[in-house]
């Protein structure tokens, strides 16, 4: 699915709602940065097309020497990420958590705005591995020594949740951690991020849910457009006009249940497809623009609107995407398959070099398929790979 910000849309609707403040704190929406294709700007542009966004946050899903670089000297706040395949290693090594942290934060810092440093990627999805969950909070709080020991104070330290974690979300007052969660992985979490004062960074995108059941829920309910309809927790009497605030108050409530009620959210992806599959009604420009333009007025408004649940907090955000990336979803299912497909790849790997996604993918096509093809495994991958007798080391480019 193609789940694309459109640039003039985004353009037009950001500066519209630019705030001058002299707080040191803004909830104007940051930017999701992805780099699985072939079709995008070199770092510096893309960096000088985030500023002239009026964008004050920029997302990464690793910690690229060169977006980094390019990011030095702006006002833009960043934040990275540790890949989820070094979540394991990480929580068992403080030696190799420092390192991380001396290669991939020290270098920048204080230049390059990090404040946000996120710990794997929506591990906790039901669709994740959850041999890594055990190993998910041990490995945050060392990467939160590692940064106090060398010095550095004004990172958080969090991961990124789908709304998935939920076992119940409606009513919202309902709100409830899923039970292979809830003792064992989201109590420990909230409880370290309630005392180091950090996010629960949390993935929201009511298309989804309104795309599941649109019989159901209204599309203008969705898109914040809704003027007369309004939905009422039966268990609190509050009153939604929206669909993105039903949800994230189920996620309040889920962690009010668990004793940690002051624990802040953070929304570290939101957004609406601009396009998809023949069967994902409602995924096009307008609602993808509806969506993101309602969405900025919210966040941006003062003051805060906050949600039913916390009225008057502060919802810091990042929208998604900035590029459509369009070897994403081909590289990203070669290399979720297991069995250490894509390690070579990755930072510090045999293969890591020359570092570009064309590369990369063409290595995880070619692992994949050595790997899988006795058990049926797919060998199209989108119209981006292709079978050959040539060593395609061989091949000029």
């Amino acid at each position: 699915m193609a789940m694309l910000l459109l640039i003039p849309l985004f353009l037009s609707s950001i500066a519209l709602f630019t705030i001058a403040s002299a707080t040191t704190f803004s909830t104007h929406p940051g930017i999701c940065y992805g780099q699985l294709g072939d079709n995008l700007p070199p770092p510096q542009k893309s960096v000088s097309l985030i500023t002239s966004l009026h964008a004050k946050r920029v997302k990464l899903y690793d910690a690229n020497p060169a977006i980094l670089h390019a990011l030095r000297d702006t006002s833009l706040q960043v934040s990275i990420m540790v890949p989820n395949d070094l979540i394991v290693n990480i929580s068992r090594n403080q030696s190799l958590s420092d390192k991380w942290v001396s290669d991939n934060v020290v270098p920048y810092h204080p230049r390059t705005l990090i404040r946000y440093l996120l710990v794997g990627n929506e591990v906790t999805s039901s669709t994740a591995p959850n041999g890594t969950w055990p190993y998910l909070v041990p490995a945050m709080r060392r990467i939160k020594h590692s940064l106090k020991s060398l010095g550095i104070r004004k990172v958080k330290v969090g991961t990124s949740s789908a709304i998935d974690v939920l076992e119940a979300s409606f009513p919202p007052s309902n709100g409830a951690f899923r039970k292979d969660l809830s003792a064992p992985v989201m109590k420990p979490m909230l409880k370290f991020l309630n005392r180091t004062k950090s996010f629960f960074f949390l993935d929201v995108y009511p298309f989804f849910s309104w795309s599941a059941d649109p019989l159901n829920i209204n599309l203008d309910y969705a898109l914040f457009q809704s003027k007369n309809l309004t939905v009422t927790d039966p268990g609190t009497g509050l009153v939604y006009t929206n669909l993105f605030d039903q949800m994230v108050d189920a996620v309040y409530f889920a962690m009010n249940r668990l004793g940690f009620p002051g624990v802040r959210i953070f929304i570290a992806e939101t957004g609406w497809p601009n396009g998809g599959d023949l069967d994902q009604i409602g995924a096009n420009t307008y609602n993808a623009a509806t969506y993101n333009r309602n969405f900025i007025k919210k966040v941006t408004r003062k003051p805060w609107l906050g949600t039913p649940a916390r009225p008057g907090s502060a919802l810091p955000s990042f929208l998604f995407a900035l590029f459509n990336e369009n070897q994403k979803p081909a590289l990203a299912y070669a290399c979720s398959q297991g069995n250490g497909t894509c390690d070579p790849i990755q930072p510090k790997g045999k293969c890591f070099k020359p570092d570009s996604v064309f590369w990369h993918a063409s290595y995880a096509f070619s692992a994949y398929w050595a790997q899988f093809r006795k058990v049926g495994g797919t060998c199209y991958f989108n119209g981006l790979a292709t079978q050959t007798a040539k060593d395609p080391s061989k091949i000029m480019l």
